[in-house]
């Protein structure tokens, strides 16, 4: 199962490396509107895993990673790479490309805890709307840079989402950890937008 996400994820960032741009400068690339937008999805993004999170800890007594050390070693969701959008080396389109990618392994989990824990459902529904929302938006703008390689992946034309969770423990403890590895995913993009927007 961890091999075959792992092969997910290598398979949809190798399309962006062929694609890559050679290092760029933040200011002149990218309209300051889909900047301010993004920033904007982000923050709604991140206010949704909050809410999943304190819904999850007040239905469910799950409210601290270290309670879960133990199934987060055996289930392994992979950490989503944006290796391609540090400041000091930014290669644009690869770094967009990462970040799509990494909201479509995002999205897939979130599918795969489709209905959810009780209590959680419907928030896990509109978090992966805004998900999708974000994904879309970063490609429209790749498309309009002429930077997308032809089709957008999605979820029917990528390899089989192999992470399923079978049992009601591992549907709540796998929201949990899903929300926490989302987390860190989004404050990670949070930096690079502000980086390129230059917002303080």
């Amino acid at each position: 199962m961890k091999l075959m996400a792992l092969q997910l994820l290598l398979w949809h960032s190798a399309l962006w490396m062929v694609h890559e741009a050679t290092p760029l400068g933040p200011a002149h690339y990218l309209p300051e509107t889909f900047l301010l937008k993004c920033l904007e999805q982000v923050r709604k993004i991140q206010a949704d895993v909050l809410v999943l999170q304190e819904r999850l800890c007040a239905t469910h007594q799950l409210c601290h990673l270290e309670e879960l050390v133990l199934f987060r070693h055996s289930l392994s969701i992979p950490q989503v790479p944006l290796g391609s959008c540090s400041s000091q080396a930014l290669q644009l389109t690869g770094c967009l490309g990462q970040l799509h990618s990494g909201l479509l392994f995002y999205q897939g989990l979130l599918q795969a805890l489709a209905g959810g824990p009780p209590g959680v459902g419907p928030t896990l529904d509109v978090l992966q709307l805004d998900i999708t929302d974000f994904a879309t938006n970063i490609w429209q703008q790749m498309q309009e840079l002429g930077m997308a390689p032809g089709v957008p992946a999605t979820q029917g034309t990528m390899p089989t989402f192999t992470f399923t969770f079978t049992s009601a423990f591992q549907r709540r403890a796998g929201a949990f950890l899903v929300a926490s590895n989302l987390q860190g995913f989004l404050e990670l993009a949070l930096r690079v937008l502000r980086y390129l927007s230059s917002e303080p």
